[in-house]
């Protein structure tokens, strides 16, 4: 019987060797919009979407903290790939939250079934018997060409927000992705125009809040009491993280090329140095600090504490400042990647252009959150129940 930390190692090395395979389709991945499709069978057949999926429906069940360094390592091939399969992938993880029934419908007859999201509550919920009548359009549903299910955000009347998950047979998707960065992720709209989605096949937000999520019946093991949000919001802010390494690696190619491969020559321009230095340590410090905050979690979890409120804050803060770091790094580095970086087919121009495409999703404006967890340092109430 394998251990949870041996199929995480297999899962890394796994992905570590596709990555100059998904490093040359990087090109393929960006004028098709959307993830070729061998890439994607590729990690299915490695397991990668079955990262964070319980093993009663053949999923290898690994902490978070293990799917995000097999992310990161995406990433540094291709920005795009890492971003819209590991959405696609965290998706089990809210999935084993849900009502086993839900469970029994999405993996009972292919555990391989993929699910996508768009989670702005745009959706006109009617409360009926049984469930909900259900419709509305949403962007930046990434991945979505490649799945058979979305999970879609909506209102409840008198209630609040839920998740909604919806066939393949009740949606449309709709082509619009056409963007600055991030082109390779098919974040494209869908459109639902009204269909019934039962009790069963939604997820309270509330739930995800307080650990009271149906899916602990059948799901008890740690790895499922993580807070729901700490899971998405990092899905979201670490492929930036991977994309930033390969700035770096770029950068410095880039350097000890101008400098005929004598990387002593460089001592006399600060600039750069300073650059390099400078990138490498913020890089280290993003990378320790998401781990730092999972293995915390992980540790209280095992010893039956509950994570404190405070904590989650500070913790969703951090994930939404990765992406302005992030920035901060790859724009410190362009500006110094010299002429070849402003023509079409530069590799660091495509990390700068991901990486600040990146910062335009919601879920990395870390402004609320600043707000948030400065109020909450006060003495004053939690304000954010996604954390």
């Amino acid at each position: 019987m394998t251990t949870s930390s041996s199929r995480a190692e297999r899962l890394v090395a796994d992905v570590t060797a596709l990555l100059p395979t998904i490093a040359a389709r990087a090109e393929r991945c960006k004028d098709e919009r959307r993830v070729p499709d061998d890439t994607v069978a590729e990690l299915q057949q490695i397991g990668f979407f079955l990262a964070l999926q319980p093993a009663r429906y053949g999923g290898l069940e690994l902490m978070p903290q293990d799917f995000f360094r097999a992310q990161m390592a995406l990433a540094e091939a291709c920005m795009s790939t890492a971003w819209a399969c590991g959405i696609v992938a965290v998706h089990a993880y809210q999935l084993a939250l849900m009502d086993d029934l839900a469970q029994q419908e999405v993996w009972g007859g292919d555990i391989h079934t993929r699910i996508s999201s768009s989670y702005a509550p745009m959706g006109k919920v009617e409360v009926v018997d049984g469930g909900f009548q259900f419709s509305g359009r949403w962007g930046w549903s990434s991945g979505c060409d490649h799945c058979s299910w979305v999970l879609l955000g909506g209102i409840v009347p008198d209630e609040g927000y839920r998740t909604f998950l919806i066939p393949r047979t009740d949606y449309e998707i709709v082509d619009t992705w056409q963007v600055m960065g991030l082109q390779g992720t098919g974040s494209n709209d869908i459109v639902v125009r009204g269909t019934f989605v039962p009790e069963h096949r939604t997820h309270k937000q509330l739930d995800g809040f307080y650990g009271t999520n149906p899916g602990v019946a059948v799901n008890p093991q740690v790895q499922f009491q993580f807070p729901w949000a700490q899971l998405f919001i990092r899905t979201v802010s670490t492929p930036a993280i991977g994309a930033c390494k390969a700035a770096l690696s770029l950068a410095v190619e880039a350097a000890n090329g101008k400098a005929s491969n004598d990387p002593t020559k460089l001592a006399g321009d600060a600039a750069t140095l300073e650059r390099i230095a400078q990138a490498a340590c913020t890089i280290d410090e993003l990378e320790a600090l998401l781990y730092r905050n999972f293995d915390r979690m992980q540790a209280q979890l095992e010893a039956g504490e509950s994570i404190p409120l405070t904590d989650r804050a500070k913790y969703r803060l951090q994930a939404a400042q990765v992406i302005e770091r992030c920035m901060g790094v790859v724009d410190s580095l362009f500006s110094s990647a010299g002429g070849r970086s402003v023509f079409l087919d530069s590799a660091i121009q495509q990390r700068f252009m991901d990486i600040h495409t990146a910062r335009a999703h919601v879920a990395n404006n870390p402004t609320p959150f600043l707000r948030n967890f400065g109020a909450m340092t006060l003495g004053l109430d939690n304000g954010d129940v996604f954390i």
